[in-house]
Order: structure tokens, then C-alpha cells, then sequence
């Protein structure tokens, strides 16, 4: 007996958010998905029972990527189910699940593994912030309802809602993505990044863009000599943010031109004469969601290597069981500053790269982090774009098969599925290698530069990607609206 037949009842019994019967109306979607998006905010602002105040949030240079909030229910955000999702895709590459998503029995099965994988994913984060000594300080002890629970029942209640959040995550973003429009995943991630750039602008505290320049030009905040350099350090970088807010522009310019630039391929209707469209095959084919995969697992290593920081000796080196590893890691104030944890800790901000402002790392090794960060992001970048399009059947004969089935055909060329694929295999390879690349070169320029509400590049990237294709989604739902034979044409 294989894995999936013992497997089976257990998978197809994880619990599931019914699909619609038939076709759901547009005003219906964009109210599941602003009820959603309502009860994200909701449950970001609902502290965790038993918890201490102070803490450190390892995750809070990811948290744009990985949404979610510190210290709430939603403490996991949306790391387990992106977790999960490299494993399945891992699985899925290597051919080692044999799972084929075109028969209906191992698509409940493949969904049925990726919840079971995010609810242990869910468990195996929680436990460590919990438990670990300096992440989620428990209180000594709490009273509940006439009963008292000690600093162990306290962590055990900061385990299971946390547990919780993390599991209802997960279905809140099957419903966005059977009863809404676009994904909950996609959603969250502009939810967090679109809040961190309305506080980066709007908030009243030094940190804010707008009452920075109100400090400046009202001389509560010193600029220094421009001549020396420290006032243009002060003005572009510092409190000024100038070069943040032009990358900022920038980023968001690049992004909505590159979701432009494309290769059409032109087609034909096999038996409609005059029927006629284009396959658009975009720079960035694979979109930026890979990126998230490729920070999950960078935020993962840097979770290790927090975790192994709580067993450090007496300068900070992490001590595993009582033996000093300087080469795996020197830890000062929570973060690595030297040792394998520091040069493959992702650049998050021009203060850990520009060593003249007084870091306290030689230049050589910031060099290395910085080269380390670009090879990450590039080469990752390229992989995980692979990865996605063969998995999400983007690739050159999935593609093909949907063009073949839907009756079309390219124009000049023989009306089968192995040619047409051929004529694929021209441009998104290709495309797609390149898309990744360039995606991860532009996330560290951005994170090198600064980003205004300190978001990061990936993060911005996300959220300007996956804006712009919810409004080709919502934009496409609406035309299906309007002109019900073309929803019936597409298979919708």
C-alpha cells in the first residue's frame, strides 16, 4: 500500500471552505474579499492573552513579506503556508509525492497535504516563540475564569492562540481565493505594506516622512555641514529620507513597466474565421510571488539562528550544548554580527551596508554579506520563478494544452499540441529565468536604498505587483459581468 492510500483518510477529511455551486457575482466577491480584509485588520489588533511586555520580533524585517503583526493572533502571519508551499514544491519538483493534478482524487489529496503541512508548519514556529527564552515573554502567572494558571499554562495559552491564528489564516485565504477576487495571501501582503506606507508618510514621530521635514525646516532637527557630507547624509538618507522616497517612486514606476513590457504571441480560432487574440508572455512572467518563498526561506535560517542565540556563551557566540561556534554565529543586541548568521542575514536598510557611518564590521565583510544577499536573491529568484510556473501550469505544455483546448491555434503553424508547445519553450524558459532574476536584483537595490515605512524592497515589489494584478483581476470579473458568453467561452 503506497502514501496515498494510507494517507487518504486523513487528507480528504482536513476541513475545507465549500467552492460556489456556480457562477459568483462580482459585488458578492468584493464583499467576501472586504470581509476579509476587515477581519485581518481585527485580528492584528487583538494582543495575545498572557503575554509580557517587551520581546523581540525576529520577524520584524520580514513582516512586510510575511504580514501578520507582532504580539497579535495573527503573530505567524503568513509564514507556515508559505513554508508549506516550498515543500510541496520541493516534493513537487523532485517527482517524489506522484501526485498528478490533473486527476481529481490527487488534487483533494494535494490540497489535503498542504493544510496538514501548514497546520504542522503553524505548530513547529509557534513552539519556539513560545518557549524559547526572549522572544514571547509569558507572564509569571494569570487567572482565568476562578482558575490560575502558572508560567508553563501561560505559555501553553500563548501556544494555542497562536496555533489558532495561524490555522484561521490559512482559511481565510481559501475563501478569498474560492468566494473573493485574487488571493488572501496576495491580500494580507498589501493590507501590511499599504498600512507601513501610510504610517511611513503620515506618522507623527520622528520616523515619519512629513513630520521628519516639519523637524527640519523648523530647525528641530540638526542637518549639520553639507560640505563635510554629514548634512547630505542627514537630508538624502538619515532624517531627510529622500533617496527612501525616490526608491520608493522608483520601485513602483519599474514595477508597473515591467507588468507592460511583454513578448504576444499571436492566435487564431481553429474554426471561428476572423477570431483572433494574443498570448501575452510578460517580462515578469512568473509575477514577484516567488520572492516570497525565496524570503521565507531566508527569514527561516535567520529564525534558526535567533533560536541557537538564546544558547550563546559569554561574548555573544552561540554555544550549543555548552560548545562555543564563533564560525556559526556572534550575536550583539539580538542581531549577528559576524559568523555565518550574519553574511547570509538578508541587507535590510543603507545603515547595515554603508561602513563609513560607523559599523562596526570591516568593509571585506560587508562586501561578502552584500554579494552573498545578491547571489541569494538573484540566483533564488530564477529557481522559485521555475518552480512556480511548472507548478501553477504556466509552463511551455500546460500553456500549450489550454491554447489547444480553448480551440485557438498560432497562426502558420500545424494545429498540435506538441508544436504549439515547441513555440512556447521559445520564450518562457527564457522569460521566466530572466523575470526571477531581475526581480531579486531590484528587492536588494531597494533594500540597500531604503524604502519609506522601512517595508523593504521585496516587500514593495509584492504589493505594487500583486495591486496591479488585482486590478487586471477585478477588471477582467467585470467584463465576465457585462458579457456573461465570453465567461462561458473561457470556461468560467
Amino acid at each position: 500500500m503506497g502514501w496515498k492510500e494510507a494517507a487518504e483518510p486523513v487528507l480528504t477529511r482536513m476541513p475545507a471552505v465549500r467552492r460556489p455551486e456556480g457562477h459568483v457575482p462580482f459585488k458578492r466577491k468584493l464583499a467576501w474579499t472586504a470581509g476579509i480584509l476587515v477581519l485581518y485588520f481585527f485580528l492584528t489588533n487583538i494582543s495575545l492573552l498572557g503575554l509580557q511586555s517587551g520581546g523581540s520580533d525576529f520577524y520584524s524585517q520580514f513582516r512586510s513579506v510575511l504580514a501578520g503583526e507582532f504580539g497579535s493572533l495573527l503573530q505567524v502571519g503568513i509564514g507556515p503556508i508559505v513554508t508549506a508551499s516550498i515543500v510541496l514544491q520541493l516534493l513537487g519538483g523532485a517527482n517524489l509525492l506522484g501526485l498528478d493534478t490533473d486527476d481529481p482524487r490527487d488534487q483533494v489529496l494535494y490540497q489535503g497535504l498542504q493544510k496538514l503541512l501548514v497546520v504542522i508548519m503553524t505548530a513547529l514556529t509557534a513552539l519556539p516563540m513560545v518557549f524559547a527564552s526572549g522572544f514571547l515573554p509569558a507572564q509569571a502567572s494569570l487567572t482565568l475564569g476562578g482558575f490560575t494558571l502558572d508560567q508553563t499554562g501561560v505559555q501553553t495559552l500563548l501556544f494555542a492562540q497562536i496555533f489558532a491564528g495561524g490555522v484561521l489564516i490559512l482559511y481565510m485565504d481559501e475563501v478569498v481565493s474560492k468566494w473573493g477576487v485574487g488571493s488572501g495571501v496576495g491580500l494580507f501582503i498589501i493590507a501590511g505594506v499599504s498600512q507601513r506606507l501610510v504610517a511611513g508618510f503620515l506618522s507623527l514621530n520622528p520616523d515619519g516622512f512629513f513630520y521628519s521635514w516639519y523637524l527640519i525646516l523648523t530647525g528641530q532637527t540638526e542637518i549639520g555641514s553639507l560640505v563635510s557630507g554629514s548634512g547630505l547624509y542627514t537630508l538624502f538618507v538619515d532624517a531627510g529620507m529622500l533617496v527612501p522616497l525616490a526608491t520608493t517612486l522608483l520601485i513602483f514606476a519599474i514595477v508597473v513597466y515591467a507588468e507592460s513590457v511583454r513578448v504576444e504571441i499571436p492566435l487564431s480560432h481553429a474554426r471561428v474565421k476572423g477570431a483572433r487574440g494574443r498570448f501575452p508572455v510578460k517580462l515578469i512572467y512568473a509575477s514577484v510571488l516567488p520572492m516570497i518563498l525565496v524570503r521565507a526561506v531566508q527569514a527561516n535560517v535567520q529564525f534558526l539562528g535567533q533560536i541557537l542565540a538564546s544558547q550563546t556563551g559569554e561574548q555573544g557566540i552561540i554555544a550549543p550544548f555548552g560548545y562555543e561556534m564563533p564560525w556559526l554565529g556572534v550575536y550583539d543586541a539580538g542581531q549577528p554580527v559576524s559568523g555565518f548568521f550574519y553574511y547570509t542575514a538578508p541587507i535590510y536598510a543603507p545603515q547595515d551596508w554603508m561602513w563609513w557611518t560607523g559599523l562596526s564590521q570591516e568593509p571585506w565583510m560587508v562586501m561578502v554579506r552584500i554579494a552573498i544577499d545578491l547571489t541569494v536573491m538573484i540566483v533564488g529568484g530564477a529557481v522559485f520563478a521555475i518552480f512556480w510556473v511548472e507548478t501553477t501550469n504556466m509552463g511551455p505544455e500546460s500553456t500549450a494544452k489550454q491554447i489547444q483546448n480553448s480551440g485557438m491555434q498560432i497562426p502558420g503553424f500545424r494545429q498540435n499540441v506538441g508544436v504549439v508547445e515547441k513555440v512556447m519553450e521559445r520564450y518562457i524558459p527564457q522569460v521566466t529565468v530572466i523575470g526571477g532574476a531581475l526581480v531579486g536584483l531590484l528587492a536588494v537595490m531597494a533594500n540597500m536604498l531604503g524604502t519609506i515605512g522601512s517595508v523593504g524592497g521585496t516587500g514593495l515589489l509584492l504589493a505594487v505587483s500583486i495591486t496591479y494584478k488585482l486590478y487586471e483581476e477585478i477588471a477582467e470579473e467585470q467584463l465576465m459581468e457585462m458579457h456573461p458568453m465570453m465567461r462561458q467561452m473561457f470556461g468560467r
